[in-house]
């Protein structure tokens, strides 16, 4: 009926009413109509009703309703949706009752009760205010809540008076959005919206574009890289499926299903159905005619639906066409309190036999209604006018109501109760019903709230769980909190958790692997990572700790203990794409959706049984399923059909929640009332109430690419009752809840020997490979499932095979060139042949012999070798053109193999290479896999060209084509029983067929990629004797099977000749190359026909071997690896491994052997050295070492004339020569070449495919030593060009002859060959002796230093001035040094330890002095007269003394300490010193027993850092690496000078001679100046990482002696000298002897001994034998003294035994005023000039035009406490420096390390630091952004005041950046013009083929 219609019969109908009213007589007939309106238009004027008439609501499908305007406000619901009657006051209620604002009636006792009974509150209004408890929270409108639930987001009293709280505040780490809420920092302009508004993502600096993916990535559309290997793998790794667009050669959906241009797989009835379900709509292009199928109906747009959907009231077309045309095949459903009229309308129920025909055919007042005839006496003040509860008067009608909780019956008069318990969503959860009202109630683990209807779950506040692809994520749905779990993933997509253990598990599609992690995102780990293809879904039993979850990729059910243990398929049979997976374990069932060509939800029980449909009608696309556990319903998400539906959990009561605003659904939950979906085409989380639908909210709108989701909550993970119990049900394995009960299961593939137990291993089963992984098919169970073995970096496997004595598995991989083997179940896996092969795709095990075959098409080759791997050996290496398969039969003693190559053809040997023919060579393509029938003594072989599996006898004889039909691409083949399998690439299918007819084919598996090879393991392979068996059949090495009659021959591995018995093999190869790749040592033996390259195998793992050298005469390799910084060698068969040199390396690039002197040279391009030493590593030296840039190679001969012999050449590196041949590598074809040494001609390829080619050198062991003309030469200096230049070698010394042979020459220590003869030498610092032949043991005075990991030494006595290592054990961060020359100690702090160690020169007995109680020692001080040791400890503040052995520790000085650093003693005057660099820098003095504690320097300082005594000229001396300056003054702080300005950044200092030592950090070096002009500044080691403290041992440094020095002054326990005089002390610590602190008196036994901290008391008296001794024993007394020789205790000018008294104070006053007069008068003379002269120092220093830079001082600390910066201005630049506590000397520490920055470089390892500040650019007066330097030390590069211009700022950034270029690379420093051999010295990455 038009609109027009409808106006017209509304005024005729209207006409009609008026005139029943006047007229009083019979009412004529009013009739009910409704006006149908477009969608859109209910609230338009067209869609009004007429006058007199009211308007009923708009209803969800546009319809609009008429009713008469009286029926409006009458009680009745007309309308049907209460519309008219909303908002209406009724008649007053009864005076029982009581009148709600909205005009209900409720009972009066139900006022004031707590409960919203009136629906508008108003029964709940004015009440008397209730107490609330302590433990709740008053609401507003009277409520009383819990007090968990004041502001946790959700509005509990109603009113929201429960959540106005205050804003959180966000964290340091946190960035805080408009609206409030705080999100992480590093969210801000990520391009990813995290801010509900956005904000996150506002006044952003301008996009920055995506970096490049390197060569091994593909990128995604919107810049993402993943692995190249994912491009094109079937899988949406990046997101949106440009990794799978345009892969026209990859097919990754299967039969009945359309890709999409994307690369989507949808059902492949989904294509032209109107419906774009590819993300890039291609489904519905080029659609023609509509492609509907019969029972589909074709919707007006062309969409296709199911064609029951027709005309059953919904809209599933989107154009109302599926609902035009229909019959009215039924009434309509009218609400519960409507009557149905016979016309179908709808009227209110109070309108029933009223005596008005309501419904215009009088249905309302007919007979069969029992309506009573109206007597027009009827009267609500008689007997109630019959009503049984309410009446009243209408129109002068009586008119019966009912009580609230009643309805009116059909009579008009009866009310019964009303079930509010069957209306759905009326309470949450449970209902119980009553006469007239109902109760609420919840489940255990909720409360109701304050509406008395809704449940509130207890616990903490519910979070949303989600992953998002690249992340899984957290938010709160109740407020704006957002943060991260977990990030950095690769294509997250199901989830679920584990709420008791605090797990999290995710699936990875990109990855295929399932992994868990701890809830706070910490400890992920896998837990599946093997035979996953696309897990789409996951769950987990949290009662019986199962873990389950769904793979549309291999259409299974899967099942894992939660670690993946006893992994078992659950289901597999007709499933298609299993997608979403909920679990019920305290009912113990398993739901899942499927959405394959057969959409349908299914349930079972947890253990498999059980299986049945719940759903399989109108459903498309079953996404996301959850289960209600308190509501025991399941709602779940239609992609395709755009709803959420619901129903029980036996699948009855099934109805649409929402069906509108759902593009496409993918995941859902549920929690309380709400229902929290994801959506991918709006990357939205929403949520709406879960009966209705409505309240729709978008929690989380523009995610990344949101997928499952989940609610973290315990109530989500109710409490259960654990059927397997606490022993796993009495279960080997797999216990699985079933039902009430449990099911014992087996691991997929195990078969069960019990009820209760498995089997522990597999008797058979099928093995096959499949590129990334190895699976197994086992044929002791029914359901044949893969089962992928657990291997690790399986890259591309191709061949198998297996030997069941042992349980191995063997396999080769075509991409890492390797042969591998590991048990059955994964484990024990090992590589057994990981060189020299290039393509092994065939591989054979003899099981008789245990030997290994296998064919290399790379290489050509058939080899053999153990079944470990060892005695490998080449077989057959002629007329070979890509072997592919090879199989053995040892019965016979034959082995057969394929080969594809040019001529295609079948080839038979024995199995020791003898007997070769060719038996098939007709009608061949590409043979593949062969098989052996050993019972019918038949070869099979499958030809993928022929697209044959084809069979002959064992000679070639009888061939018969087995199967010829629909074999589009066999590759693999194996016999087993009765049957033949093979696979095949094109059907990616596993096949079998009767083996004698080829009939009864079956297919085992489908959907595989990438199958190879496959075989079935058993444990019945036929045993066979053979002569190898006894003895190895007299063989040495290999015994090898070989046809009758001989059975059985012996051969040797590669390269090693079988000597005239047949039997025995040479010791090893005499004509050899020997050539290092880097990474290994490898030989080619010349002995052989043919070239094959053997690993030394060496049992160590190098790094870089570069240079090496040959030792034929012990038959040992030297090699120097320059990333170990060693030189080691070992024995040629790789046993006896040993390190010579570890110590003192840089980068060692050239390597000699002499053979004939028996040492070894190298040179050293890090230290531009040439060093030499005996074969052991034993007396070292430096031989050249000034006028040295970069020295390489080193040879022991002259070159002498020189042409042309090979041009062009590409990149030569290493050569040698041996014979008439000369040999070389060469980087760029990573090939080894030879070629005539005297032409040039007839160059070959020795061997190939070798990269990371270096040195190489030839040897012939067979030749004498003297006449070898073998050589190596490297021409560095040409590698450069393309031309191969070679010199003549000409030997030196005679021929045979040692010149140093005879008792080493007469030298002590080395002998050395000269052309004249030989000489003698000492090892490195060491000087020889006036006869020329012996050697000191030790250097007389030298250097001692620390760097960090060592401590090392420099000779004073020669010129060389080369450290060498003091081999002290367990060092870290060694920092303060200082020595004791009377028990020739080293005495050294390590930081890292927080230890101070002692030990002897040599290294040896190394023990810990003082372990405890330290925090960062900086100094540290031997007092070598009274035999104590001093210490400041900067982390404590304190400055500590103790005997030298530890014991009688006291802390001397520990306030007004701000950071002491550097300490010296001065024992003869009693004089302690030390720096303190902290607020207040200062120099102090004290005496030795810390008191008269004096500031000596206090003004113009900055960092004070190393301190050192001038013993002879009494000043003291300091380095200011602040101010940059080195400067001195006398012991009392006068007479101060500068000694020298602008050092870079000295740490510690010494004196020696004329010399002042200090180290630099910032040069990384050791200087030294003149100490009394300043001048002739020189280095004396350069480039040394991480110098610290440098002492002087020298016999005149520790000299004189105090009143300490002899009986320790009579001292028990310490005894401290003083200015004048000294004084006992005791220990902080009693150690349990009596102390005294008064001098005691000396023992009277006399008793020779050595002065010691162990030995604190001395003689009295000493005997003159000790004096006379030829053994030269020092005295104890002259141990005291230091050096006091035999004549000056003659002459009395040492100190003896008996004088030993305390000093009187009188006299050491009197010496003191001495020394003042002698120096009152120099001190006025000087202090004038000294003066002029500092203030002079002190204005070039402040000038503002000079640019300094300087560096922050260090801390040791570990706190990040600020240091204090000096209120001085500091110089025009400076840097950062700081050194933390982090770690040893492998700089792999697991405490904190050392962390040097010397000025913009980081001594770090850490490359991203680096990177970092090499990013810094300088700007005037801006900052350096600090970096990875602790707080403890603040970085800043600024200009000073009016200093430098940019340019000049610049320059000094490059100038720092350039000297530490080669920080962490290489030692080798940058030079001009760039070296191209140079690959191994850093880490950038190379594109030229010498990259490591």
């Amino acid at each position: 009926m038009g609109l027009g219609q409808a106006d017209s019969s509304l005024l005729n109908r209207e006409a009609q009413l008026l005139a029943a009213e006047a007229g009083g007589g019979a009412a004529p007939a009013i009739l009910l109509w409704a006006v149908v309106c477009p969608s859109g238009l209910a609230s338009s004027p067209e869609c009004a009703c007429g006058r007199s008439h009211f308007t009923c609501a708009v209803s969800a499908l546009g319809e609009c309703t008429c009713i008469p305007a009286q029926w409006q406000c009458d009680g009745d619901n007309d309308c049907g949706d209460h519309s008219d009657e909303d908002g209406c006051m009724l008649p007053t209620c009864s005076p029982l009752d009581f009148h709600c604002d909205n005009g209900k009636c409720i009972r009066r006792s139900w006022v004031c009760d707590g409960d919203n009974d009136c629906e508008d509150d108003s029964d709940e209004q004015d009440c008397p205010p209730r107490e609330c408890e302590e433990d709740e929270f008053p609401c507003q409108n009277g409520y009383c809540i819990r007090s968990l639930w004041h502001c946790d987001g959700d509005n509990d009293c109603g009113d929201n008076s429960d959540e106005q709280c205050d804003m959180r505040k966000c964290s340091d780490k946190e960035f805080r959005c408009s609206d409030g809420s705080c999100i992480a920092e590093h969210w801000y302009c990520d391009g990813d919206t995290d801010c509900k508004d956005g904000s996150d993502e506002e006044s952003c600096p301008s996009a920055v574009p995506a970096p490049p993916c390197n060569l091994e990535e593909f990128q995604c559309a919107y810049g993402r890289c993943i692995l190249d290997i994912y491009h094109c793998d079937g899988d949406d790794d990046c997101g949106d499926w440009s990794d799978e667009s345009d892969c026209s050669s990859h097919q990754p959906c299967r039969s009945g299903e359309f890709m999409c241009d994307s690369g989507l797989c949808i059902n492949a009835g989904w294509r032209c159905d109107g419906d774009a379900d590819c993300d890039d709509q291609s489904d519905e292009r080029n659609c023609t005619t509509s492609m509907c199928t019969a029972e589909q109906f074709r919707c007006r747009s062309g969409r296709c639906i199911r064609l029951s959907w027709r005309c059953d009231g919904e809209d599933d077309c989107a154009d109302n066409s599926d609902e035009e045309n229909c019959e009215n095949t039924g009434s309509p459903q009218c609400a519960s309190d409507q009557f149905l009229c016979w016309n179908g309308r709808c009227i209110g129920q109070r309108k029933l036999c009223n005596g008005v025909n309501d419904c215009g055919d009088n249905s309302d007042e007919s007979p069969q209604q029992n309506c009573r005839p109206r007597t027009g006496e009827e009267n609500c003040n008689v007997n109630n006018g019959g009503c049984a509860q309410k009446c009243q008067m209408v129109r002068g009608a009586v008119q019966c109501t009912c009580h609230t909780g009643y309805r009116l019956t059909e009579d008009g008069h009866m009310c019964q109760d009303v079930n509010e318990c069957a209306e759905e969503g009326y309470c949450s959860q449970g209902c119980t019903n009553s006469e007239g009202a109902f109760q609420c109630w919840c489940e255990a683990g909720y409360e109701l709230r304050p509406d008395r209807r809704s449940c509130k779950a207890l616990g903490p506040e519910p979070v949303l769980l989600f992953a998002n692809r690249i992340d899984i994520r957290q938010v709160l749905p109740h407020r704006s909190e957002y943060t991260l779990l977990l990030n950095n993933l690769e294509n997250a997509i199901a989830l679920d958790f584990h709420h008791r253990r605090e797990l999290v598990f995710w699936s990875d599609v990109t990855l295929d692997r399932i992994l868990r992690a701890n809830l706070n995102g910490s400890n992920v780990e896998e837990v599946v990572s093997t035979g996953l293809e696309s897990p789409g879904g996951l769950a987990v039993d949290w009662v019986h700790d199962k873990l389950y979850w769904t793979d549309s990729g291999t259409s299974r059910i899967e099942v894992a203990n939660l670690d993946g243990a006893h992994r078992k398929v659950l289901l597999w049979q007709n499933l298609e794409k299993p997608r979403a997976i909920a679990l019920h374990p305290m009912e113990g069932t398993i739901y899942w959706t499927d959405w394959g060509n057969t959409p349908r939800i299914e349930a079972s029980s947890m253990d498999g049984s059980g299986r049945r449909i719940i759903a399989d009608t109108h459903l498309f696309w079953p996404n996301g399923l959850t289960i209600d556990y308190a509501g025991h319903r399941m709602y779940w998400v239609d992609a395709k059909h755009h709803v959420i539906e619901r129903a029980n959990l036996d699948g009855s009561h099934r109805k649409a929640v929402i069906s509108q605003g759902l593009p496409h659904p993918f995941a859902i939950t549920v929690f309380e009332d709400s229902l929290y979906w994801t959506d991918w085409h709006t990357k939205s989380i929403n949520s709406a109430n879960k009966f209705t639908g409505k309240n729709q909210e978008i929690i989380r709108n523009k995610l990344h690419f949101p997928m499952d989701i989940h609610t973290l909550h315990p109530q989500r993970q109710p409490a259960g009752k654990n059927r397997c119990g606490n022993n796993n049900g009495g279960c080997t394995h797999l216990c699985l809840p079933s039902g009430q009960n449990y099911t014992c299961a087996c691991p997929t593939g195990f078969r069960k020997i019990s009820s209760h137990a498995c089997a522990q291993s597999l008797d058979k089963f099928l093995l096959f490979a499949r590129r990334m992984d190895i699976r197994r098919i086992s044929f002791d169970t029914e359901d044949l499932s893969d089962d992928v073995i657990p291997l690790a970096d399986v890259r591309s496997a191709v061949a198998l095979d297996w030997d069941s004595r042992d349980d191995h598995v063997y396999w080769t991989d075509v991409s890492s060139d390797t042969i591998s083997r590991a048990k059955w179940d994964g484990t024990g896996q090992e590589v057994v042949v990981d060189t020299s092969l290039e393509s092994p795709a065939g591989l054979a095990i003899d099981w008789v012999t245990n030997k290994l075959y296998w064919t290399d098409a790379g290489t050509d080759r058939i080899e053999v070798a153990n079944t470990d791997g060892s005695m490998r050996t080449v077989l057959i290496w002629e007329n070979l053109d890509r072997p592919r398969d090879i199989v053995v039969e040892p019965m016979g003693g034959y082995m057969y193999w394929t080969d594809w190559g040019a001529s295609p053809k079948i080839e038979r040997a024995g199995m020791d290479a003898s007997s070769r023919q060719v038996i098939i060579s007709s009608n061949l393509t590409w043979p593949n896999g062969l098989a052996i029938d050993y019972g019918s003594q038949r070869l099979y072989w499958a030809d993928a060209g022929m697209k044959t599996i084809e069979f002959a006898g064992l000679d070639g004889s009888k061939r018969k084509v087995l199967i010829g039909s629909q074999l589009p691409h066999p590759f693999g083949l194996t016999l087993y029983g009765e049957r033949i399998y093979w696979t095949d690439w094109q059907t990616k299918s596993i096949q079998s067929a009767d083996r004698l007819t080829g009939l009864d084919r079956e297919t085992l598996q489908e959907n595989l990629e990438n199958l190879m090879d496959i075989h079935v393991f058993h444990r019945r392979r036929p045993p066979v004797s053979t002569p190898c068996a006894r003895e190895n059949g007299g063989c040495s090495h290999l015994c090898l099977r070989s046809p009758n009659p001989s059975g059985f021959s012996c051969t040797c591995p590669t390269g090693i000749n079988l000597m005239s018995d047949g039997k025995t093999c040479s010791p090893g190869m005499n004509s050899f190359l020997i050539f290092a790749r880097r990474i290994d040592i490898r030989m080619v033996s010349l002995d052989i026909p043919y070239f094959a390259d053997v690993v030394v195998p060496i049992n160590i793992t190098m790094k870089n071997t570069i240079a090496i050298g040959v030792d034929p005469q012990e038959g040992k390799v030297y090699w120097s690896d320059s990333t170990l910084h060693s030189i080691s060698r070992a024995n040629l068969d790789g046993s006896q491994h040993e390190d010579i040199i570890t110590t003192g390396l840089q980068t060692t690039d050239g390597l000699a052997v002499d053979a004939i002197g028996r040492k070894v040279y190298w040179t050293d391009t890090g230290t531009n050295r040439i060093e030499v030493g005996n074969l052991d590593g034993s007396m070292r030296k430096v031989l050249v070492w000034e006028n040295l840039d970069s020295p390489r190679a080193i040879v022991l001969y002259h070159e002498m004339g020189r042409h042309t012999l090979v041009s062009p050449v590409q990149h030569p590196y290493g050569l040698t020569l041996l014979d008439s041949y000369i040999y070389w590598t060469d980087w760029q074809t990573r090939s080894i070449h030879r070629a005539d040494k005297g032409t040039g001609s007839n160059v070959i390829l020795v061997r190939s495919n070798l990269p990371g080619l270096m040195d190489i050198q030839a040897v012939d062991r067979a030749q004498p030593l003297g006449k070898r003309t073998h050589g190596a030469v490297h021409q560095s200096w040409l590698l450069g060009l393309t031309k191969f230049c070679w010199s003549k070698l000409v030997p030196l010394a005679s021929p045979g002859f040692n010149k140093c042979g005879s008792r080493n020459g007469g030298c002590s220590h080395l002998c050395l060959p000269r052309p004249s003869g030989f000489s003698c030498a000492c090892p490195t610092g060491i000087q020889l002796k006036g006869d020329g032949k012996t050697c000191d043991p030790s250097p007389e005075t030298y250097l001692l230093f620390s760097s960090r990991g060592s401590i090392r030494r420099i000779s004073l006595d020669t010129s060389d001035h080369t450290d060498v290592h003091i081999p002290v054990p367990e060092l870290n961060n060694v920092i303060s040094l200082d020595y004791d020359s009377v028990d020739g100690k080293v005495y050294y702090t390590d930081v890292f330890l927080d230890v101070i160690r002692r030990a002897d020169l040599n290294g040896s007995n190394m023990e810990t002095v003082i372990g405890r109680g330290l925090k960062t020692t900086d100094g540290l001080a031997v007092d070598w007269v009274a035999r104590n040791l001093y210490w400041t400890d900067t982390g404590r503040n304190t400055i500590e003394a103790s005997r030298l052995d530890g014991s009688c520790r006291k802390v001397l000085i520990n306030n007004s300490l701000d950071e002491p650093r550097a300490i010296a003693v001065f024992p003869r005057k009693g004089y302690l010193f030390w720096t303190d660099w902290g607020h207040i820098a200062k120099i102090e003095r004290a005496n030795l027993d810390g008191s008269e504690r004096k500031v000596l320097i206090n003004t113009d300082l900055g960092w004070p850092n190393g301190l050192t005594l001038d013993y002879d000229t009494r000043r003291i001396y300091w380095v200011d690496a602040h101010l940059d300056r080195i400067e001195s003054a006398d012991l009392n702080g006068k007479l101060r000078q500068v000694l020298l300005s602008h050092v870079s950044h000295p740490f510690a200092l010494t004196q020696q001679d004329r010399w002042i030592y200090w180290t630099d950090w910032q040069t990384k070096s050791i200087q030294r100046v003149d100490k009394y002009s300043g001048r002739n500044k020189e280095t004396v080691l350069a480039n040394v990482e991480g110098l610290m403290d440098i002492i002087v041992v020298s016999p005149q440094r520790q000299t004189g002696t105090n009143a300490c020095g002899v009986n320790n002054g009579g001292c028990t326990h310490l005894c401290f000298a003083r200015a004048s005089d000294f004084v006992c002390a005791c220990p902080d610590e009693p150690d349990g002897r009596p102390c005294s602190l008064v001098p005691g008196v000396v023992p009277p036994a006399p008793k020779a001994t050595s002065i010691s901290e162990r030995s604190p008391v001395l003689p009295n008296t000493l005997p003159t034998t000790l004096h006379s001794s030829t053994t030269r024993t020092r005295t104890s007394l002259e141990e005291v003294e230091g050096r006091c020789s035999e004549k000056d205790a003659q002459l009395g000018l040492c100190a003896h035994s008996n004088e030993a008294v305390p000093a009187a104070p009188g006299e050491g006053l009197h010496v003191s005023y001495v020394i003042g007069g002698l120096l009152s008068i120099l001190l006025i003379l000087v202090v004038i000039a000294a003066l002029m002269l500092y203030r002079h120092k002190k204005s070039k220093l402040t000038d503002p035009g000079m640019g300094n830079l300087t560096y922050s001082n260090p801390s040791y600390r570990t706190s990040t406490q600020e240091v204090k910066i000096e209120a001085i201005p500091k110089p025009a630049m400076y840097n950062q420096l700081c050194y933390k506590k982090e770690g040893g000397p492998d700089h792999n520490y697991t405490k904190e390390k050392i962390k040097i920055v010397e000025g913009i470089c980081l001594l770090s390892g850490d490359d991203a630091e680096w990177d970092d500040l090499k990013q810094l650019r300088s700007s005037r007066g801006g900052l350096l952004r600090d970096h990875v330097c602790m707080k403890t030390d603040t970085v800043s590069i600024q200009a000073s005041s009016g200093s430098l211009d940019d340019t000049e700022t610049e320059q000094l950034l490059q100038e720092e950046q350039s000297e530490c270029s080669s920080v962490h690379t290489a030692a080798t420093p940058e030079r001009r013009g760039s070296l191209p051999d140079t690959g191994w010295k850093h880490e950038r990455k190379l594109s030229s083929e010498s990259q490591v």
